[in-house]
Order: C-alpha cells, then sequence, then structure tokens
C-alpha cells in the first residue's frame, strides 16, 4: 500500500503506464533497485520506491547512497522533455545529495513539476535562449521521515539555441 503522501488527484494512462514498465525493467534503471510506481498521465508526476534489499543494501545494512542517488537520476530531465516537447533540448546538469538518516526501510520519492515551474521555464527560455532550474526532491520513509535530501539541476534550451552555441563553441576551438 503506497503512504498517504503519495496520493494523487492524477490519473495514469496506457502510455505512462507503459513507459512506466519499460523503464522499471530498462538495465540502468533496474540495477538501482529503484521502482516506479506510478508516471501520471500527464507526465508531470512520478513516485519511486526504494527498499532495502540484495541490490540496494550497503556493507553497514543500510540502503547504499549511490542506490538512493541513481534511483532518482532522470526523472526532472524526463519529465520537463516530456512536457515542453521536442523543440527543447533538456539536460541533467549537475547534482546533489545530502543524507540525513540512514535507511533501513522503503523509501519514496515524489517527483513534481508544476504549472508554475514549466512556465517560468518556458519564459526564461524564450528571454535568454536557454535557462537552468533546480529541483528537489527527499526519500521518506510512510510516516514521512526525511532520510535523503536532492537537488538535480536541469539545462533547458531552446533547440534553436542550442545548435547556434555548438557550432559556436566548435569554430571558436578550431579557430584557437
Amino acid at each position: 500500500m503506497k503512504p498517504s503522501f503519495l496520493q494523487t488527484q492524477r490519473s495514469e494512462s496506457f502510455k505512462s503506464w507503459r513507459f512506466r514498465t519499460f523503464m522499471n525493467w530498462y538495465p540502468m534503471y533496474f540495477g538501482t533497485g529503484g521502482k516506479i510506481l506510478f508516471w501520471s498521465s500527464d507526465w508531470r508526476e512520478v513516485h519511486v520506491r526504494l527498499r532495502l534489499n540484495l541490490w540496494t543494501y550497503n556493507y553497514v545494512g543500510t540502503i547504499f547512497g549511490g542506490s538512493l542517488f541513481a534511483a532518482s537520476d532522470p526523472f526532472y530531465m524526463l519529465i520537463i522533455l516530456h512536457n515542453l516537447g521536442n523543440q527543447y533540448v533538456v539536460w541533467d546538469k549537475s547534482a546533489n545529495i545530502r543524507f540525513r538518516k540512514p535507511g533501513r526501510q522503503t523509501l519514496y520519492a515524489r517527483f513534481e513539476l508544476t504549472d508554475e515551474q514549466l512556465d517560468t521555464i518556458r519564459q526564461d527560455v524564450v528571454l535568454n535562449g536557454q535557462t537552468e532550474k533546480t529541483f528537489r526532491v527527499q526519500w521518506i520513509d510512510k510516516n514521512g521521515t526525511v532520510y535523503a535530501e536532492l537537488e538535480r539541476l536541469c539545462y533547458v534550451a531552446d533547440k534553436d539555441h542550442y545548435e547556434q552555441r555548438k557550432r559556436d563553441n566548435q569554430q571558436s576551438r578550431f579557430h584557437r
């Protein structure tokens, strides 16, 4: 049973369910030990579970920090990309994690992209051709206790702007 903080008004479509299922079996994600429990049909909300098991435990019997980090890796980039469309380029640029408590039980993370965040990204890209946004997510247990906090910095650019910057960088390297 999902903890109450994972309850949502959103629904999952066949398309988002199929993508979630594919991602759960994708070897790079499967190896993290994480499991995607929900992917909303509007591609704005994702719920992930990470259990303490053979794949995720460390030397001292708690959830490996690398599992906490890796199991949260692709989501903001993917939900931004799905919401903005193929006229944009989206990259994870950096990330950091702060461990609060050792995880000895199942942990959950909720990734959510709001209308306001999307509007800000679009406006910044219109004004500057590109932007960087930081997103925060927490790994928490069923009681809401925080075990780790992550910040993920995403780069978003208009595809034409991005391609022009790539060409400019290649030309400047050539002329050195």
